[in-house]
């Protein structure tokens, strides 16, 4: 019984829906589902229930997952006990892909002068996970926006940022001071794939059931709005050629956060989240 089965097996337990397993671990559902069936050969009994009307664990998936959450802790702190011993003190950080925020610099800066023998690993992911890579245990801590899945996380806010809806220079709506939501509401949007996390995606999409093209990325949101016309939303001053922001005074902010495992001890996450209040507020 491999550890990276049990992740996967974990992830559909909480899911409890393959494919937003799969987008959760990045990976496509044939070979999840493969894995997960292979688990249920191996162990000789069922996991899940599979119906119409989606996936629930057995009794015996219920026990597995309890004793598989507690597995996958003790080896994760075997690795970080290993990796002192060894003098090799590691901390893998998630961000979201073209990210160039400023207290994110400042961070680094300051993380290395307190921990210079520490190794940085940078784990970058698409706009379709804003846990970064988290809730599937390929980081320690994410440096990313809320709002999302809180299961089994510690979130603590570092900013507030405005935002605004992302329209081509040209689009009438362009001119105005403000907007409100309601003046978005016969245009299309752009939003992101089937099985994103459905905070996020109900946040960056006003609220609102959208129809529009599908993106993952910065890039393909103003490329999205350049090239079709349709509308959404970024931060304020994130403004690109051809293109401009309009505030939405009808939003709540959007929250720059740090999150971690709730049962992660690592002193190296907690040194960072310190760090972090300090250079985001500076």
């Amino acid at each position: 019984m491999e550890l990276r089965t049990l992740r996967y097996f974990v992830a559909v337990a909480e899911e409890l829906h393959f494919g937003r397993a799969a987008v959760r671990l990045h990976m496509s559902q044939p070979p999840l589902s493969r894995a997960i069936k292979q688990l249920e050969t191996e162990l000789g009994a069922a996991l899940f229930r599979r119906s119409s009307a989606g996936v629930a664990l057995t009794p015996v998936g219920a026990v597995l997952l309890d004793e598989a959450r507690a597995l996958l802790d003790q080896a994760d702190r075997v690795r970080a006990r290993v990796a002192a011993a060894a003098g090799a003190a590691t901390i893998t950080v998630g961000l979201l892909a073209d990210s160039s925020d400023p207290g994110a610099t400042r961070l680094a800066g300051a993380y290395n002068r307190r921990h210079p023998g520490v190794e940085v690993h940078i784990r970058e992911t698409d706009l379709t996970d804003p846990t970064c890579g988290l809730h599937a245990g390929l980081v320690d801590i994410a440096l990313t926006r809320g709002p999302f899945d809180e299961t089994g996380l510690t979130v603590h806010e570092l900013r507030t940022d405005p935002v605004g809806a992302l329209l081509r220079a040209d689009d009438p709506l362009a001119l105005r001071d403000s907007l409100k939501l309601a003046d978005l509401a016969d245009r299309r949007w752009f939003r992101f794939p089937e099985g994103t996390d459905p905070l996020w995606q109900a946040y960056w999409n006003g609220g609102e059931p959208r129809q529009g093209p599908v993106v993952r990325g910065v890039q393909e949101c103003l490329q999205a709005v350049l090239w079709n016309g349709t509308v959404g939303m970024t931060l304020v001053d994130h403004e690109a050629a051809g293109l401009a922001v309009v505030p939405l005074i009808d939003m709540p902010p959007s929250r720059v956060v740090a999150a971690w495992n709730e049962d992660d001890t690592n002193p190296l996450i907690r040194s960072f989240v310190q760090i972090a209040v300090a250079a985001y507020r500076d």
